[in-house]
């Protein structure tokens, strides 16, 4: 069965991204940090965070010679998204126990 983001969110790695950032609004990490997290390919992560990045869902800030990747939560559609996230979440969760 087809999850709702699913349909919205084509591709999968840029989905876990945003849900993964859309739930846990503090989480801060770096590629290689998200990349185990969410089991998906460093490179593939990497171009998806610039993406989010330059769309201004994503900030990120040097430390040393890393990235370190955050929320904007001022971006303009966040606590929709965020909504949408939550909601998906809760829907497809009564799919499987329900």
């Amino acid at each position: 069965m087809e999850h709702m983001l699913d349909i919205f969110i084509t591709s999968r790695v840029r989905r876990k991204i945003i849900v993964i950032y859309a739930k846990y609004p503090d989480f801060k990490t770096h590629v290689r940090g998200l990349a185990k997290l969410i089991k998906e390919d460093a490179g593939n992560i990497q171009r998806e965070l610039k993406r989010l990045e330059k769309a201004g869902f994503l900030v990120a800030e040097r430390q040393g010679n890393t990235k370190v990747y955050s929320t904007n939560k001022q971006f303009p559609i966040f606590k929709e998204l965020q909504s949408i996230v939550l909601k998906s979440q809760r829907t497809n969760h009564k799919r499987v126990t329900g």
